[in-house]
């Protein structure tokens, strides 16, 4: 894939696919490693929506782009202990609480700040050791101590099907992950209610749809080859 280049071809591909999604699902457009310009564009295009995976290269975006308050910042990536009270801050979603052990750092440092951030539990939904998150016998013992953290709102899951996966089987995994969803809202825990799936890349997004995605997370697909990691 060569880059998009222009503020134009960036904007026609972002209306396009827009013009395709249905109402429920948000597009989510993932700038890591791209220039604050290259989200100034997006916005311009219609999207509010913007997927970071470090917590500092987002700040150093965010603080490019004071003038555009209504920005919604999603942490898509890892997140590292030490940077747990920073992601809080600049990102009112966080989509990759991979444990228990940070789900708990999270909620203590959200009491700290008197702030709710939203979240979505990073599940593997069938084996995949390179990632990080839960795998779906370790979320469901988790889940009772989950429900017990006052501070944070666990909304939604998120999943990514390994690398290579082939096009069948990634339309069964966003199938199994939106069983999931039903299965973990049937339980009936006090805190806990699924009703976002955060699961769909620029190679998989339509499948994603189909199964029942509310949030898709693209960026190749709309502004081409991404730079080299800074």
């Amino acid at each position: 894939m060569t880059p998009v280049g222009s503020p134009q071809e960036i904007t026609d591909c972002i209306q396009a696919i827009q013009k395709t999604l249905p109402s429920s699902v948000v597009l989510i457009a993932v700038t890591k490693f791209f220039p604050s310009e290259v989200v100034r564009v997006a916005y311009d295009a219609g999207v509010r929506h913007f997927g970071e995976s470090r917590v500092q290269e987002a700040m150093q975006k965010q603080a490019e782009l004071t003038d555009l308050p209504d920005i919604t910042w999603h942490l898509i990536g890892h997140l590292q202990t030490n940077k747990v009270r920073k992601a809080i801050e600049h990102f009112q979603w966080i989509h990759s609480v991979d444990s228990l052990k940070i789900a708990q750092k999270i909620d203590q440092a959200a009491a700290d700040l008197q702030l709710q951030p939203q979240c979505c539990l990073q599940v593997k939904m069938v084996p995949d050791p390179p990632k990080y998150g839960f795998d779906v016998a370790t979320l469901d013992e988790a889940l009772p101590q989950l429900d017990r953290l006052l501070h944070l709102n666990i909304r939604g899951l998120m999943t990514i099907p390994p690398l290579g996966t082939p096009e069948p089987k990634v339309k069964k995994i966003f199938a199994k992950a939106a069983d999931l969803a039903m299965d973990i809202n049937h339980k009936g825990f006090d805190r806990i209610s699924i009703d976002q799936l955060s699961m769909g890349m620029s190679g998989d997004y339509a499948s994603a749809i189909q199964c029942g995605a509310t949030m898709i997370r693209l960026g190749t697909v709309l502004f081409g080859m991404r730079p080299q990691k800074p």
